[in-house]
């Protein structure tokens, strides 16, 4: 072996931090550091709202909610809306008179603190108006119910690809 074929390190050669190799293999290690922290900040600073804390009890829920759709079936209900959002109106019409008020939910899919709740009061032609503030861009899961929550309607609405949507009964009516 010829010794003399073999680099030698000279007074010239610059050290380890003016070199730009260390510090890209270093770069790599460095920002999945800052990315881990940034996802533990995350997941520590924001509640996680989609998590039920009573589930067996909204599970037996869902057999009344069952009832409440057979019943909207009897009674041959149906509901459409759609949303003007240049007036900031929700306007809706049910398939046949009711009296009493009905109740509106409006839920954002991810963000139960952006919920809509209302009352409306439906005209004799079963149509009603309501003003609403602008409708965010999302999948929103609507629920009609009557005033004694005898019956419900539900469905889902993505604003604004859907202008408007029509809630029937999920259930047919058992005879």
């Amino acid at each position: 072996m010829n010794v003399s074929a073999l680099p030698l390190a000279t007074e010239d050669q610059a050290p380890w931090w003016k070199q730009r190799w260390p510090w890209l293999l270093m770069s790599g290690p460095a920002i999945v550091a800052v990315a881990a922290s940034y996802t533990g900040w995350l997941a520590a600073s924001q509640a996680d709202a989609l998590v039920v804390g009573d589930y067996y009890k909204q599970g037996k829920a869902i057999n009344q909610d069952l009832r409440r759709d057979r019943v909207a079936a009897r009674m041959g209900l149906a509901l459409a809306l759609d949303y003007d959002a240049a007036d900031g109106v929700l306007n809706g019409r049910l398939s046949r008179r009711l009296d009493g008020p009905l109740l509106l939910h409006l839920s954002h899919a991810t963000q139960p603190e952006k919920d809509i709740k209302m009352i409306l009061q439906p005209e004799p032609d079963g149509s009603f108006r309501a003003s609403l503030p602008m409708l965010e861009r999302s999948r929103w899961l609507v629920q009609v119910e009557g005033g004694q929550r005898d019956w419900r309607l539900a469905g889902e609405w993505s604003w604004p690809a859907q202008r408007g949507v029509t809630l029937v009964p999920a259930l047919p009516a058992d005879d």
